[in-house]
């Protein structure tokens, strides 16, 4: 079920710092109380493959994120011991060494399980153990949330695995909200900053279509 529209659940959840200091973040304060968007990004694992690019790449956009006034958090169901460890360990050697911003450990997969993006294949019941088998790995897939200042979800995405992430789309993304917050226009398909949008009625869109 999409949550875009809806604001994203304000649950604090375990955090690890670049410094390693143990933090609580709710994601939804986080952006209500600084006024500020946020981009909250899920990934499988630590100590893997495809996720260590991407949170090299969300680091080395930084800056263009900051410029956009959008806090970026990493988030899996690692620990923070795990999460700290490869923090320390160099890129050249497969780590995240040189990433500053906070990566949430979710380990009791509240907030994964409230937002429905673990890897759970099927569930049943053993009467031998008295307890719910899960099938699949119980980690999440490569999710990605754009939240606005006042806590609402204008963007959700999720992507299987392998599948890396493009980093510009959502910047694009940032982008192209920050437009329709301001101007009350509308941004058609492959906008990009500087480019022309279009008010939301019949007219601008034949213009626009004519145009383009």
């Amino acid at each position: 079920m999409s949550l875009v529209g809806k604001k994203f659940p304000s649950i604090a959840v375990d955090a690890i710092s670049e410094m390693g200091d143990n933090l609580k973040i709710n994601i939804f304060e986080e952006a209500v109380n600084n006024n500020k968007k946020v981009l909250l990004f899920w990934y499988p694992k630590d100590f893997t493959f495809v996720c260590p690019t991407e949170l090299h790449a969300f680091q080395a956009a930084l800056p263009e994120f900051e410029q956009r006034n959008t806090i970026v958090i990493g988030a899996s169901c690692d620990t923070n011991e795990v999460h700290f460890a490869w923090l320390n360990t160099p890129k050249n050697n497969g780590g995240i060494e040189g990433v500053t911003y906070p990566i949430l450990a979710d380990t009791n997969r509240n907030l994964a399980n409230i937002l429905g993006i673990l890897d759970i294949e099927s569930t049943s019941y053993s009467e031998d153990t008295d307890s719910v088998i899960i099938e699949g790995s119980n980690v999440t897939y490569r999710a990605t949330y754009l939240i606005d200042e006042t806590g609402k979800i204008f963007h959700e995405s999720v992507n299987d695995m392998p599948l890396g992430r493009n980093v510009n789309e959502y910047l694009r993304m940032v982008d192209a909200y920050t437009h329709i917050q301001t101007k009350g226009e509308v941004c058609p398909a492959n906008w990009e900053a500087g480019k022309e949008a279009m008010s939301a009625d019949r007219v601008s869109t034949a213009e626009y279509l004519s145009a383009n």
